[in-house]
């Protein structure tokens, strides 16, 4: 809820050990204070359903509005632990977050983007490309995602596939899921020329540029596309980092672009590509690794205490990267930097 007069300062929010204050009003989430003024704090969904805005309440009280057990335990919360996009500031806040970051955040804008063309990439997955206004500019960070806004005001969220040094166009990978109002949509009645309204940016997924350490890309299905636009930012950046991407899917078809990364591979000397597929069958004919993706890294990196890992796909992969990257890994909790999807297959809604 957003309060109608945001001037109206009633509590402070310090963020440490960043040191970064500003207000909440009465009524107002502490996320979307944050993001009202340019704070760079964690989050991805922004509706209590993934647990990427999930930081520590150091001082202070808050009440929670409905989410999710997944994103927020009640365990997590007696601890102390509070999701920043549905919590209200009941006094002054001290909340630890060591992902806050020191660049302000980008505008976010409402605006209509036009259909460029949309190629099927796989039986369930189109590649929607979109034109960006011609006299407006739209900044993003590769990794982020906007939001479609639909006639009846409902939101659907995807990430931009593309760097935004690609522009004045960006890219969407869109997972058809049968009666989704969105990815109905996109699979059927769309065609190239229709307007779509769009806002963003939104997220704190992006790549950290002030480290130089090696990189690992783990993705699921269709979290595929936030990856894709890291990997092109970095090409643009000329980066001398080792990045090595990890790309799961159910079935080899999962993984829809592998010609792209391919490609990729003959252009980027630091790049490596790994592709594991967990229910391959006999006519899939699949030579490659199998098993659980994150597994996979842990098979080839069993140390990632000196990485960084960046990771997107569905929750149940996210969340056990997460937890077993830390315990058996010893990957810091700072350097796993995560977009969870909150639907069953695509970002956070169909």
């Amino acid at each position: 809820m957003t309060p109608s007069n945001p001037d109206t300062t009633l509590s402070s929010v310090v963020v440490q050990p960043s040191g970064r204050t500003f207000g909440v009003a009465t009524g107002e989430a502490v996320l979307a204070a944050g993001i009202r003024q340019g704070i760079g704090l964690p989050y991805g969904c922004k509706d209590g359903a993934c647990g990427s805005c999930k930081c520590k309440l150091l001082a202070g009280t808050v009440t929670h509005g409905p989410h999710q057990q997944k994103a927020l335990s009640l365990e997590e919360e007696a601890a102390g632990f509070v999701l920043t996009c549905c919590a209200h500031a009941q006094s002054d806040l001290v909340l630890e977050s060591r992902q806050v970051t020191e660049v302000g955040a980008l505008p976010i804008k409402k605006m209509p983007t036009r259909v460029i063309s949309l190629v099927k990439k796989s039986d369930d997955v189109m590649v929607l490309q979109l034109q960006l206004p011609a006299n407006d500019s739209f900044a993003y960070r590769a990794g982020q995602y906007v939001e479609f806004i639909l006639r009846d005001g409902a939101r659907r969220s995807y990430s931009m596939a593309s760097a935004p040094n690609l522009g004045p166009s960006m890219e969407l990978h869109i997972r058809h899921m049968p009666g989704g109002k969105f990815t109905d949509q996109v699979f059927g009645a769309m065609k190239e020329k229709d307007i779509l309204r769009v806002e963003g940016p939104f997220g704190s997924f992006f790549l950290r540029e002030d480290s130089i350490k090696p990189i690992i890309l783990l993705a699921s299905g269709t979290g595929f596309a936030p990856i894709k636009a890291l990997i092109e930012h970095m090409q643009h950046l000329g980066t001398d980092r080792s990045v090595t991407l990890y790309w799961g899917g159910r079935r080899p078809g999962d993984l829809y672009m592998q010609e792209w990364v391919t490609e990729q591979l003959q252009t980027m000397p630091t790049l490596r590509y790994v592709p594991v597929v967990s229910d391959a069958t006999a006519e899939d004919h699949w030579q490659g690794r199998t098993g659980f993706v994150h597994r996979a890294v842990m098979q080839d990196f069993p140390d990632l205490s000196g990485h960084q890992v960046y990771a997107c796909g569905a929750p149940i992969v996210i969340e056990s990267a997460r937890k077993d990257f830390s315990a058996l890994a010893q990957l810091p909790t700072e350097e796993f930097f995560a977009d969870s999807f909150t639907s069953e297959a695509d970002k956070i809604h169909t």
